[in-house]
């Protein structure tokens, strides 16, 4: 027997089911009722399909330029894979689904219409290579793949050019010396690759086409500033920006164009310099605009120049001439510095934040967020048992309250503790956050305080599960045991039971049975173990508790889970697991990004799924909401939450 295969062998006599999850068998027991299994047969996909219906957050943390006002009155920019174009005023969102990783960059066409976005390396080697796509905004069509297969690691910045109304792309792909590439995109669905060449050993950070000049292209990074010529022969010739000694920056970091043609770049000093037109030196340079780093520079349609801090959060008004004009505001410091500004309709701005928000408004009334994110792994993710809210926590210390139905933060607590679980209790009355120091938070979801703290062990609370009856509380932990507390005062104080001792590795996932009685635990080295809730004591004869009936299937090895898993599999490979509360449907959260939604119970090793992308890491958590119309999933390091409609 192949040892890494997840080969089943199904025992009619005594009905159980016998797994190998990398070499170790796992048994199995199907309830007694289990007519017989034809382990070879396929169990055939679900009715019902996913439609992602929207994405949490934005990725302002390490990327920049990626934020755009299109003439549909929708913003758009991106987070885990997708683009995400939302108009605000209205509360909408429509996505761009065609990248398979990361996307790392974005640019608007002249014509406000066509949108070209890069994405970075990604897990599968064939789908997920580094490359750009050109597409259009209203339709979603896309127009062209661009360098799939030529680039290594990723595409780090893509503009249109503008001087000619758009007919070239120019891209940067990271590789050990940074690679310039103009392409004409509309020769083929293909594109066509006009020039390529090696553009610095150092970081390049951004890249613009001069609106005025054709042929023109502006690049900026670690130590240089670099202005680009294409010349007839499609061969690209560069000077380098010339820096008096004493003011080259360490970081030229963000570019513009004021409407006379001269280039304006922010740098790591907190300077702005004003090159001119066709040269490469210093027309001006204007000292210590911010303290800290120019994240971005914006020219707008009347002439202003605006100019945003990352450290200090100002966002500060020039005239044309780049004199102060008096005008300026500050971003709240909680929403992170300012990584990117986009113009808006009027006076109105838009802002992409380092802790991955968006905010609009305008320098003389200020700023409200428009979109709230996570900026570290999440993890924790859990849906209100009778609301439509769910509850996210991260290692970013954040703890967010979503509602659902308005794609809305309802609030949002530092609770100063890197989180890896969340749970509502039975009857939603409270929130239970498990952290990676070993303590545990109790919320009171509406006031916000904390309730209750407790510290169980000096490793992550892995799991937190309510007992149906709401009298009981579990947590399974890194430490190898799983913790049972009595709950009184309606969840605002807690007594320990005692501790289950029996799985030799961590804590992955637990359930409890519907009478509140007994938990099914698996663990880190693929074990399904149960146990007596009050006594804390281990059910050795697994076969007594066959016909059990679980208050949820959140344990991913178990006989009604059978065939989530795939051929070959890790058993590390499955992240999450969910069943809809109608029992009706399944879905898994995986380490390739997948959302996987099978008809339950999942008996027939061989089970057709219906997979979705989106996520570009590893998905930490699935959950359906309370009415089994929406699917919700976690993203992991791409620090997305994504909401599914069960169609």
């Amino acid at each position: 027997m192949d040892d890494s295969t997840h080969t089943c062998q199904y025992n009619e006599e005594d009905g159980t089911m016998r797994m190998y999850l990398r070499g170790r068998p796992v048994v199995l027991h199907g309830p007694s009722d289990q007519d017989g299994l034809d382990p070879a047969k396929v169990a055939p996909p679900p009715q019902n399909k996913l439609k992602l219906e929207w994405v949490y957050g934005y990725r302002g943390k390490d990327c920049r330029s990626n934020l755009y006002l299109l003439p549909t009155g929708e913003i758009v920019y991106f987070v885990a894979s997708v683009v995400v174009l939302f108009n605000v005023e209205e509360q909408c969102q429509r996505h761009y689904t065609g990248h398979t990783d990361d996307v790392k960059c974005l640019a608007v066409h002249p014509n406000k219409l066509i949108v070209a976005s890069g994405q970075c390396a990604g897990h599968d080697r064939v789908d997920a290579r580094p490359h750009v796509r050109v597409w259009n905004s209203v339709s979603l069509a896309t127009l062209a793949v661009l360098g799939a297969g030529q680039a290594e690691r990723g595409i780090w910045a893509v503009a249109f050019s503008r001087a000619d109304g758009g007919s070239l792309l120019a891209a940067i792909h990271d590789a050990p010396d940074h690679v310039i590439s103009v392409w004409d995109w509309q020769r083929s669905d293909k594109g066509h690759c006009l020039a390529e060449t090696k553009c610095s050993v150092d970081t390049v950070v951004a890249v613009e086409f001069h609106p005025l000049d054709r042929n023109q292209i502006v690049t900026c990074g670690k130590n240089h500033i670099a202005f680009w010529t294409l010349d007839q022969t499609n061969v690209l010739y560069k000077r380098m920006g010339i820096f008096e000694a004493r003011d080259k920056p360490k970081y030229v970091t963000c570019l513009a164009f004021n409407h006379n043609g001269d280039v304006l770049s922010g740098d790591s000093s907190g300077n702005l310099t004003v090159w001119g037109r066709g040269t490469n030196t210093v027309q001006r340079l204007v000292r210590a605009v911010h303290d800290g780093p120019v994240f971005s520079v914006a020219c707008l349609k009347h002439g202003a120049v605006l100019s945003a801090g990352g450290k200090d959060g100002r966002i500060v008004m020039f005239d044309a001439d780049v004199n102060p004009t008096g005008l300026e505001n500050v971003i709240e410091g909680h929403y992170g510095g300012v990584r990117v500004l986009a113009e808006g309709r009027g006076s109105q701005l838009y802002v992409g934040t380092t802790k991955n928000c968006i905010l609009h408004g305008d320098l003389e009334l200020g700023f409200s967020p428009a979109v709230l994110g996570h900026v570290e792994e999440v993890w924790g993710l859990a849906a209100h048992p009778s609301l439509a809210w769910f509850a996210s926590a991260g290692w970013d210390r954040l703890l967010q309250l979503w509602d659902a139905l308005s794609h809305s933060t309802v609030w949002s607590k530092d609770i100063e503790e890197r989180a890896q679980c969340v749970s509502w209790s039975a009857d939603g009355g409270v929130l239970a956050v498990g952290c990676l120091s070993g303590r545990w938070l109790v919320l009171d979801p509406h006031s916000r305080d904390v309730l209750a703290q407790h510290q169980d062990g000096s490793e992550p609370i892995q799991t937190i599960q309510y007992s149906p009856d709401n009298k009981m509380v579990a947590l399974g932990s890194r430490d190898n045991f799983i913790y049972i507390y009595r709950v009184e005062d309606n969840g605002a104080r807690y007594s320990r039971l005692g501790k289950c001792l029996g799985h030799s590795s961590y804590i992955t996932h637990l359930d409890w049975s519907e009478d509140s009685q007994y938990i099914r635990s698996n663990s880190g080295d693929y074990e399904l173990l149960f146990w007596n809730a009050t006594t804390c004591r281990q059910v050795t004869s697994p076969s007594s508790l066959r016909d059990a009936a679980w208050a949820s299937n959140t344990c991913p090895i178990t006989f009604t889970t059978v065939g989530v898993w795939p051929e070959n599999a890790d058993g590390t490979d499955i992240n999450s697991c969910a069943r809809s509360r109608d029992g009706r449907l399944a879905a898994t959260g995986d380490d390739f990004g997948k959302v996987k939604l099978y008809a339950y119970p999942v008996t027939q090793p061989k089970s057709l799924c219906h997979a979705y992308g989106g996520h570009s890491s590893h998905v930490t958590c699935v959950r359906f909401t309370q009415d089994g119309a929406r699917l919700l999933s976690a993203g992991g390091l791409d620090t997305s939450l994504m909401q599914w409609l069960v169609d």
